[in-house]
């Protein structure tokens, strides 16, 4: 960790961001990036609010579902943390992306909002994990999409070269897969949320 990270991770903890949420003093420079790479994601460090003293974990991958959106990321839980070092899963509403300006670029840190129970309780991520979970992903998708295609796979440009009735097929497509992108989601909050109980 570089001089100045350590120093803003400092600062961040001593201010209770990591725990209170963002300082209304402070977000102007949490501002909103509008699209973010998923290479600088994958470089940020992860804080987590139940080991504020903890060393910074790190973004292992994201995990994106047949709506082409992020559901979930998976984190390397460095061993201050009290994971043993474990690889977990961690679902969208468990996290925060906070942007910051060093040396005149953006940079992005993770903060996992999790008391230490619900930690404990998180997936741990391996093989057997992620085939279960693309199962129940995908039965998500089936029983919310109503048919529709994996937004992977279609296009409006390809709907448009069906001729009659793209218009009408492609917002059938796009209201289904919004719905069953939903019902990922819930999915996986739910196994998670299961875990915890």
């Amino acid at each position: 960790m570089t001089q100045s990270r350590l120093t803003r991770t400092a600062f961040v903890a001593s201010t209770g961001l990591l725990v209170a949420g963002l300082a209304i003093g402070v977000q102007a420079q949490f501002e909103a990036q509008g699209l973010y790479s998923a290479r600088d994601i994958l470089d940020a460090e992860v804080h987590f609010e139940s080991a504020p003293e903890g060393q910074p974990s790190e973004v292992t991958d994201i995990l994106l579902g047949d709506d082409r959106k992020v559901h979930a990321i998976v984190v390397d839980t460095h061993d201050s943390v009290g994971q043993n070092g474990d690889t977990l899963v961690i679902t969208n509403q468990h996290y925060r992306l906070v942007n910051f300006e060093e040396e005149g670029e953006t940079q992005h840190d993770i903060i996992v909002d999790t008391d230490a129970e619900a930690l404990e309780a998180m997936p741990r991520y391996d093989q057997e994990w992620m085939n279960t979970a693309r199962q129940r992903a995908r039965e998500a998708w089936d029983s919310a999409g109503e048919g529709a295609e994996s937004a992977w796979h279609q296009t409006r440009e390809g709907l448009e070269r069906i001729g009659e009735g793209a218009e009408s097929a492609w917002e059938r497509t796009q209201e289904g897969a919004e719905r069953a992108g939903r019902r990922i989601s819930e999915t996986l909050d739910d196994w998670t949320n299961d875990s915890n109980n």
